[in-house]
């Protein structure tokens, strides 16, 4: 539970700048510019090309999901606070002879929705070569974890009442929710780096799990509700 108290130490501090998962870029859609595609351009390129068209969704319904993320996400109440956004196991140390937890690789800090944070951590659990959603925390590992967090948050606020059910049962919801946009964002930045990075990884192959498991697990995140 290192980590969790430590990211809401993390969070309660003040930085002036802000991230945000409901952005397209240029580069982004640059990606989708019929122009990357022609007989001018090496084979690898045109292949690329290729396979964004047949296997990502369309520059329409990427962006019609876009839109519809802003619109309801905004308003399920999350607040913004310092994230770090980029919490894969890689960027967690541990030292276990000082019995401390610290992240690494702030390249993406920033003020964003809380839930986005927490919910692309648990994303995370799948993994980044060989991804496996079967991974994803269960609902009673992460109601474990989400308590321990908003534990974290009395304590260091030096708030004294106890986490609420209710308190619990939002933050579920709205981590849940926030990982849509999470996977979202990856699958957006996999997509640059597709058309860009010289690293040898597969990004689209990426881009595409990452958008194949936004489209899966809508439906039933969105089934969730917000305890009144």
């Amino acid at each position: 539970m290192q980590i969790v108290q430590f990211l809401q130490e993390m969070q309660l501090v003040f930085v002036a700048s802000m991230f945000s998962p409901f952005s397209v870029s240029s580069a982004v859609l640059a990606v989708f510019d019929p122009k990357w595609g022609n007989l001018d351009l090496p084979v690898t390129v045109n292949l690329q090309f290729t396979r964004i068209q047949q296997e990502v969704p369309s520059k329409a319904v990427l962006e019609q999901e876009m839109v519809w993320m802003k619109e309801h996400l905004s308003t399920l109440g999350s607040p913004v606070v310092l994230c770090h956004n980029d919490l894969l196991c890689k960027n967690i140390i541990h030292n276990s002879k000082e019995g401390h937890v610290r992240f690494i690789d702030y390249e993406y800090s920033s003020y964003n929705y809380q839930a986005f944070d927490i919910g692309n951590h648990f994303n995370e659990f799948a993994g980044m070569a060989e991804l496996d959603y079967g991974l994803y925390p269960s609902r009673e590992m992460q109601m474990d974890w989400l308590e321990e967090y908003l534990q974290a948050y009395k304590l260091f606020t030096k708030k004294t009442e106890e986490v609420s059910q209710r308190e619990l049962e939002t933050l579920y919801v709205q981590v849940n929710k926030f990982a849509l946009a999470s996977h979202f964002f990856w699958g957006f930045w996999a997509l640059i780096q597709a058309k860009y990075s010289s690293i040898d990884f597969d990004f689209l192959g990426y881009a595409v799990l990452r958008f194949n498991q936004y489209f899966k697990i809508k439906p039933t995140v969105m089934a969730l509700q917000i305890p009144e």
